[in-house]
């Protein structure tokens, strides 16, 4: 067996992921949303505040050496001597650490004189048509320009626009948050001021749930939809996590809430975000663990119900 000093396995695993792709291999790395990252192989995988986490495998870590042991499946020596054998070459270079854009303003891409594309893709997606609709009305979406994505809006108590995702309408899995975005003012529908609300990890889930109340008899406008603008990322150890700011927001705006309905998805994220805010939330909440009965999130789950799964299968399924 090769020998390593430990000087040398203490160095590499001093190198995070981020900085490690910038310097050995940049044609990896794709800018996703303000200071987030992804890798060309896996889109899924998203790389921020100097941690990494693959989101379609539920598996994350800080360094290079994490990322080079439980992705590309390289064996711990092979990941020490690819990272010391880079820096014997090129030493690499470390980038200051960014300053904080808590004050950064919104920046809303230019809204589209029609909604037609983003209709047909949300009504395509099982989305109700006066959910739609209501929501083209009151400025909660739109149609951008130029590449006619869909954009989801939050809004402060002052009903100023304070938060905006973008997702790509086409095939292509495009999606992140505008410039300026503040997590706190995330996508929301219904009514507030409720003593019950429901929880989701994206808008489309949110829509997806609001169309299943109508298409069970309930009346959507007088239930109350949050969004976490993404899926909630515990703590290594569940007790040090902290309540997603989007939903610590609303609770404090929102004294009335008693119970919180979770919807997260099927998959292993999911269940352990779900599984954290149960152990975290104070117990003057009633929580309840409530996610698809079939499909990975709330829209395979309403796809499957309006019989056009099918169509979509190739694009949910497909390797992020």
């Amino acid at each position: 067996m090769p020998f390593i000093a430990p000087e040398l396995i203490i160095q590499a695993k001093q190198m995070d992921l981020l900085t490690y792709l910038k310097n050995y291999e940049p044609y990896e790395l794709v800018k996703f949303s303000g200071n987030t990252y992804c890798t060309r192989t896996h889109d899924s995988l998203k790389i921020s505040n100097g941690k990494w986490i693959w989101w379609s495998r539920g598996i994350g870590g800080r360094s290079a050496l994490d990322y080079l042991i439980k992705v590309k499946g390289y064996s711990f020596l092979e990941a020490v001597e690819t990272i010391i054998g880079h820096t014997a070459i090129q030493a690499p270079v470390y980038e200051k650490p960014q300053p904080k854009e808590e004050n950064k303003p919104l920046l809303l891409p230019e809204k589209c004189a029609s909604n037609r594309v983003i209709t047909e893709y949300l009504f395509g997606r099982g989305i109700d048509f006066e959910i739609i609709n209501y929501c083209i009305s009151n400025d909660l979406i739109f149609e951008s320009l130029p590449y006619h994505n869909v954009v989801f809006v939050g809004y402060d108590e002052k009903k100023e626009p304070k938060y905006a995702a973008y997702r790509s309408t086409n095939k292509r899995r495009i999606m992140g948050d505008c410039s300026g975005s503040k997590k706190d003012y995330s996508f929301r529908l219904g009514k507030e001021n409720l003593e019950e609300v429901h929880l989701f990890e994206c808008a489309i889930d949110l829509l997806s749930y609001a169309t299943l109340a109508k298409l069970n008899g309930q009346d959507w406008k007088e239930i109350s939809f949050v969004s976490l603008s993404g899926v909630y990322s515990p703590a290594k150890k569940i007790e040090d996590s902290k309540v997603p700011i989007a939903l610590e927001k609303y609770l404090g705006s929102n004294p009335s809430v008693r119970k919180i309905r979770i919807h997260f998805d099927n998959d292993i994220a999911g269940r352990k975000a779900a599984q954290t805010l149960k152990t975290i939330l104070p117990d003057k909440y009633e929580i309840v663990d409530e996610p698809p009965k079939a499909g990975k999130d709330f829209n395979d789950f309403l796809c499957m119900r309006m019989g056009i799964y099918n169509k979509k299968t190739h694009e949910r399924n497909e390797e992020r």
